[in-house]
């Protein structure tokens, strides 16, 4: 020891006698102090100190202040070296009996706490003594070059050997100390070092991560920091309040941090040591009490950081008093109506607040702060009942990316508070069913929101809601029509939703509606694009559907029951004509995959018979009863795929049931009698029944016995040659006799000629029956023609026209009957019916030179039934013979253009779409007249063809070329409420993906062609195209015709990328604009000022405008994940481009200004209007522009100045008008005149900003703009260099793109 304290006192006397020196203590002598301070504190030994401190007294030195200054360098030093000065700076004033407030300083602290933020930031140590190694320099001579490098490697051997890696372990025993040290110096009286001390050891755990080796030096280490910040927050450090609120913020910065160990260290700290500590120290309390307050205002932005810190603010509201707690809660409310940022984050916070706090639908009572008793008014007094309310409200806020927000926390509340009765009837009285501006009103607008997000969370939250809807009274229609709608929707996300929401209220409501608006909305989704959608169809079918059926099966015995399920309603609706195409591929996709279970033809059968026991046990006619509808449309379905569970007696039975009806026309008493119950009788139902039970049978017949088989098929056969069955009969039974036929034959050989030989039969005697209808109905009119009203008799007629009913209606029959046996057959000689049918066809055709197709023509004009059916069957005929068709193909489209008959123009529009398919190459130039049918007086027609020119598109048998593109798009706002929705699911959805370049190279032209113009072609219309082109237009000005075309025209401008909506304006501004002050364009012209008037409207569209990102927003942060290619695109656009188009179009704008004002046209309203919008929508490009020509600039100010005034004038005259009149009159339009210039002047300035004053004006030939001609040359010279420009100008806005 008396070496150590010899050394010490060496080194310090140097010290005193270099007084210039500022040098650190070295470590050597830092070691030995090390050492006799380590004994001192183990021992609890004063003595050696003691000596130390009588050596340096020998010496004229004082221990502490001839250590103070050399220990402050060595800690300023850095590394290992400064560790190692703080830990014997903090054992000497741990040393008892020494001069503490001696060797304590805020400098000498502050040194202190560098040393520990240094270590982390800085983990390599330098050289013991501080001193920096110098490196030797290799020369540049070439014979030294071997000693130097091998110099170099072995200074660098060297200074790796000095240099020290830090271990976070050599910095425990420095805090261990700086611990005990806070017990013996009160950092009270240095607030500075205080507010120092717990802002380093708030950063440790965060600078640590990295330097720790192991997870248990990273415990210990966030251990010894806890236990400083807690020693720090007793009374003895001065005021708890400010420590506790310093210790919070700088804590803070950790809470919000990512996950991490630092993170969950402040947080562990403020929740378990801080909470407990606020409980007895009410100046403690009120730092936490204001923590999560402090921590709103510091939350981050991004959403997963934000979410983040929402966790950690619930955290600490949880550990802090019930009344605290909803004191935060009202701040949370009062959140809603702040700034966006304040507003998300609420909206946020209410959903974990609700869920996590107890009692949020409680009354608080107003004495002890305790929840009470519910009252009448119990839930308005609760801060969960304000929490609920704040956040419906935001549901309708003004930016897309809270409401979003807010709808998806509003659906997970309601998922949470409808397991209690207590909190559900608190959130029913918040959604406030039925009343004005509640969940319903918020819904309707929100599931039609302009931002994809949005719709979807209020899709969710209606599948949520239907818990509720039940408890009011069923679901609200408009909702179900909204969430219908949905389903159809462009997002791939949106339909999910839309499935999801739909589904879940067909699982809680069983009324008609539901259904109706399921069956209608989903089934349809099997022919989605998405695979995902498909799949989701199918299964939700077969649960919602098909098992409900299956289940039905155990209620039968209770008949209410049955009935209450909705299973009769679903059955009936399935049938419906809109959804059984969809029920169909359904069951066979099903099938296919082995999803089916005979349970479900058990129950349909089951069903059938219950139907049939009740109608009897009322003691009602059988031949009067039908099944339940749709319950043999379904089993004809299922049965294919469960072949073995339909039993064959039970058909058997019913086939000879159903097979009675046709013929047992009920007697007198019977009639009275069903008159009298009210029951009503239909053919169509029962034979509806056996064409699905004779498609059952077909299905089937593997399992049949061969002699029932037999019969069955001599009975069909016998019925199908009466030609007495109703048309939609006939199929199902030919369809069956060839199924049969082709189960029992032993080899397809005899399948085969067993078919030709009955179907040959069949045609022989349907031609027989043609030919007699024909005879006798020539027959007749020749007879009457030639005899005289006198001698007619009554008896006779009246036993001849019911002859001639029942022929004809053989005849129809007959034909059907013919058409379905080709589709069975096509190699049938078909020699003697084709000149039968060639006759009734040209029947009603007077062009002399389409009759000599055949030799035979009919001078009678056939009955319209018997015409559209021979019709139908030449078209089944034609698509089994090439050479046919191709004779008679221009037979159908004549008579499609000239029909009277609505039905005989729908069959045509399918037969012609089956060509299109068979003979694509002889259809093809038929295609403009098949889309003349798009505008058919018959609302059938119309969605029939558009229908089928869809698929025929999305197949690409039809190509988008010529005038088909431009005539679909009127089915954008056709009469047809169904029309316009398929239509914008065809060009939202398909051309969107399958032709994204259409809508582009199509715009201008669409343009002229709706209202009517030929400017572009510079060709007039010929008669015939002039009636085309007038009914493919939406010609005049009013104000329907303008909204028409402009709703096209957006729907167009959605479809297209912001490069191309770029396009699009330079092209409307060239060919358009420049057109008219060009004279190309006569603006005389009525369809030419429609052309520039709609011009105008979308050149200040919105949709037109290039979206544009302004920095983080909130929306921005809730960015909707299908718009996300659509702004990087929107991104990629330069200014560069932006500001060449406006400097070319701002000319182009004035030029035809002068010229509309020189012919004094009401468009110019129009224009000033459209360059009004331009001049703020693009501000910055032109205000570079008028910078360089102020003279532009006055023109524009004034000229907008005098059209507000004009503007403002004219609205003010229209609401004087309304008043009296006299004299006030004439004073109130004087002041109005007045305040009108007042007002235009404002305006003008504000939409362009003032330009520095004293700029010179350059000519116009020194802009880099086009030179536009003068109008006063006139406007129909077309030659010169203006003419030139304007056409270089055309050909320069060029924004084609390759596909």
């Amino acid at each position: 020891m008396e070496e150590a304290i010899y050394q010490i006192a060496t080194e310090l006397e140097s010290q005193r006698n270099d007084s210039h020196s500022h040098n650190p203590i070295s470590e050597s002598t830092l070691l030995a102090l090390q050492t006799l301070l380590d004994y001192t504190l183990d021992k609890d030994d004063p003595t050696e100190m003691e000596n130390l401190s009588d050596e340096l007294s020998s010496k004229n030195l004082s221990l502490a202040s001839s250590l103070l200054q050399p220990l402050t360098s060595a800690m300023d030093s850095g590394g290992h070296h400064s560790l190692l000065a703080s830990k014997v700076y903090l054992s000497l004033l741990l040393t008892p009996n020494f001069p503490v407030l001696s060797l304590f300083t805020p400098m000498a602290f502050l040194s202190l706490l560098r040393t520990i933020r240094r270590s982390f930031k800085n983990p390599q140590s330098g050289p013991p003594s501080g001193n920096p190694v110098k490196k030797k320099r290799g020369g540049r001579g070439g014979g030294r070059s071997k000693n130097t490098s091998k110099n170099v490697e072995e200074e660098g051997e060297e200074e790796r050997e000095t240099v020290r890696q830090f271990d976070v372990r050599d910095l425990f025993p420095v805090l261990e100390r700086l611990h005990l040290v806070l017990g013996l110096i009160h950092l009270g009286r240095f607030p500075d070092s205080l507010k120092a001390l717990v802002q380093t050891v708030a950063e440790i755990p965060v600078t640590a991560l990295e330097s720790c080796g192991n997870s248990s030096n990273y415990t210990k280490l966030c251990h010894l920091c806890s236990q400083i910040l807690s020693e720090l927050l007793k009374s003895e450090h001065g005021d708890r309040s400010i420590t506790a609120a310093e210790v919070l913020k700088s804590l803070s910065s950790l809470i919000i941090l990512p996950k991490s160990q630092a993170r969950t260290f402040g947080l562990t700290f403020v929740v378990n040591k801080m909470a407990v500590m606020s409980k007895d120290s009410d100046e403690i309390r009120k730092a936490m009490v204001n923590l999560p307050k402090y921590l709103v205002s510091k939350a981050p932005e991004k959403s997963e950081p934000r979410a983040l810190a929402v966790e950690s603010i619930l955290e600490i509201v949880k550990s802090l008093e019930y009344k605290d707690q909803m004191d935060f809660a009202d701040y949370v409310v009062r959140m809603t109506n702040s700034k966006p940022q304040l507003r998300l984050l609420a909206v946020d916070l209410i959903p974990i607040l609700i869920t996590s706090l107890k009692n949020p639908l409680k009354a608080i009572s107003e004495n002890d702060g305790q929840t009470g008793n519910n009252t009448e008014n119990g839930y308005e007094s609760s801060w969960g009942f304000k929490c609920l309310q704040a956040l419906l409200q935001r549901c309708s806020d003004s930016t897309a990316g809270i409401r979003a927000r807010a709808l998806t926390n509003l659906a997970q509340l309601v998922g949470f508070l409808s397991g209690n009765d207590e909190s559900k009837k608190g959130l029913m009285k918040v959604m406030g069913f039925g009343e004005d501006n509640g969940i319903n009103d918020v819904l309707r607008e929100r599931c039609v929101d302009e931002k994809a997000a949005v719709r979807k969370s209020a899709l969710v939250l209606m599948s949520k809601l239907t818990v509720l809807q039940g408890d009011v009274g069923g679901f609200d229609e408009m909702l179900l029509k909204i969430m219908g709608i949905a389903c159809s929707d462009q997002l791939v996300s949106i339909r999910k939703a839309a499935i999801s929401a739909l589904s879940e209220t067909f699982r809680k409501f069983h009324d008609e509606n539901v259904i109706k608006e399921w069956l209608h909305s989903v089934p349809r989704l099997i022919t989605d694009n998405e695979t995902s959608i498909q799949e989701e169809c199918e299964n939700l079918f077969l649960e919602l559907v098909l098992d409900r059926i299956s289940r039905s099966e155990s209620n039968l015995d209770n008949q209410d029951l049955l009935f209450s399920n909705g299973i009769l309603s679903l059955l009936k609706e399935i049938c419906h004509s809109e959804v059984t195409p969809w029920v169909k591929k359904i069951c066979t996709n099903l099938g296919k995959k082995k999803k089916l279970k005979p349970k479900i033809a058990f129950s349909l059968q089951n069903i059938i018979k219950e139907s049939e026991s009740m109608w009897l046990s009322d003691s009602k006619p059988i031949d009067k009863w039908t099944a339940p509808a749709g319950a043999w449309f379904l089993l004809s379905e299922v049965s294919g795929f469960l072949l073995k569970a339909v039993d064959w007696e039970f058909l058997y039975h019913h086939w000879q049931l159903l097979d009675k009806q046709e013929t047992c026309n009920g007697s007198n008493e019977e009639q009275e009698f069903l008159e009298e119950e009210g029951i009503e009788t239909s053919s169509v139902d029962w034979a509806g029944d056996r064409v699905y039970l004779l498609q059952t049978i077909s299905n089937v017949s593997v399992e049949l016995p061969a002699e029932p088989a037999a019969d069955l098929a001599h009975n069909l056969l016998k019925r199908i040659e009466d030609f007495s069955m109703h048309s939609m009969e006939v199929t199902a039974h030919v369809k069956a006799l060839r199924t049969l036929c082709r189960q029992k034959a032993k080899t397809p050989e005899e399948a085969d000629s067993l078919v030709i030989k009955w179907v040959h039969q069949l045609l022989s005697k349907a031609s027989k029956t043609l030919e007699n209808y024909i005879t006798k109905h020539s027959e007749i009119n020749k007879g009457t023609t030639l005899l005289t009203p006198a001698t007619r008799n009554t008896h006779n007629n009246n036993k001849s026209s019911t002859t001639m009913s029942r022929l004809l209606s053989q005849a129809v029959t007959a034909v059907y009957t013919i058409g379905s046996l080709v589709i069975v057959c096509p190699l049938a000689d078909l020699k003697a019916i084709v000149p039968i049918l060639h006759n009734i066809i040209t029947s009603g055709i007077s062009d002399p030179k389409l009759k000599k197709l055949a030799k035979v023509s009919v001078s009678v004009k056939t009955p319209p039934s018997l015409y559209i059916q021979a019709w139908l069957t030449m078209g089944k005929i034609c698509l089994a013979d090439g050479k046919l068709a191709k004779r008679y193909i221009p037979l159908f489209v004549q008579e499609m253009e000239k029909s009277n008959s609505a039905a005989l123009r729908n069959n045509i529009v399918v037969m012609m779409a089956d060509f299109c398919v068979r003979y694509t190459a002889l259809v093809d130039c038929y295609i403009p007249n098949i889309t003349k049918c798009l505008r058919d007086p018959c609302e059938l027609v119309r969605r029939q063809t558009f229908t089928l020119l869809s698929r025929l598109l999305q197949r690409d048998y039809v190509k988008w070329r010529g005038v088909l593109f431009l005539r679909f798009l009127l089915s954008l706002v056709d009469e047809s409420e169904k029309i316009r929705q398929l239509a914008d699911f065809l060009f939202g959805n398909i051309l969107k993906v399958k032709a994204p370049l259409l809508a582009y190279n199509s715009f201008v032209e669409a343009i002229f062609v709706l209202n009517d113009c030929n400017a572009h072609t510079g060709q007039a219309n010929s008669g015939s195209s002039l009636k085309e082109s007038r009914l493919f237009s939406i010609r005049g000005n009013d104000e329907n015709s303008r909204s028409q075309r402009m709703h096209i025209y957006v729907s167009l401008l959605k479809q297209m990328a912001p490069e191309h909506l770029l396009a699009t304006f330079a092209k409307v501004c060239a060919e358009i604009l420049a057109s008219a002050s060009d004279g190309m364009l006569k603006i005389e012209d009525v369809t030419s000022q429609s052309v520039l008037q709609d011009a105008f409207q979308i050149l200040s569209c919105k949709e037109i405008k290039i979206p544009t990102n302004k920095g983080p927003t909130v929306e921005s942060t809730e960015m909707e994940e299908e718009a996300g290619e659509n702004a990087v695109r929107g991104r990629v656009i330069t200014q560069v481009v932006k500001k060449g188009l406006i400097q070319n179009t701002i000319p182009i704008f004035i030029e035809l200004k002068r010229l509309l004002e020189s012919k004094n046209s009401p468009l110019s309203g129009s224009l000033m209007e459209c360059l009004r919008i331009l001049l703020k929508d693009y501000k910055n490009e032109i205000d570079e522009m008028l910078v360089a020509d102020k003279q532009l600039q006055k023109e524009l100010i004034y000229d907008i100045q005098k059209y507000e005034s004009l503007k403002a004038k004219s609205t003010a005259a229209e609401a004087v008008s309304k008043g009296g009149n006299g004299n006030s009159v004439i004073a109130t339009s004087k002041v109005t005149s007045a305040v009108a210039d007042a007002l235009a002047e404002v305006t003008a300035r504000s939409v362009l900003r003032d330009v520095n004053q004293g700029a010179g004006t350059p000519s116009l030939s020194a802009m880099n703009v086009p030179k536009l001609k003068s109008t006063t040359a006139g406007v129909s010279k077309h030659k010169g260099k203006s003419a030139a420009v304007l056409e270089s100008l055309r050909r320069r806005q060029s924004f084609e793109l390759d596909d």
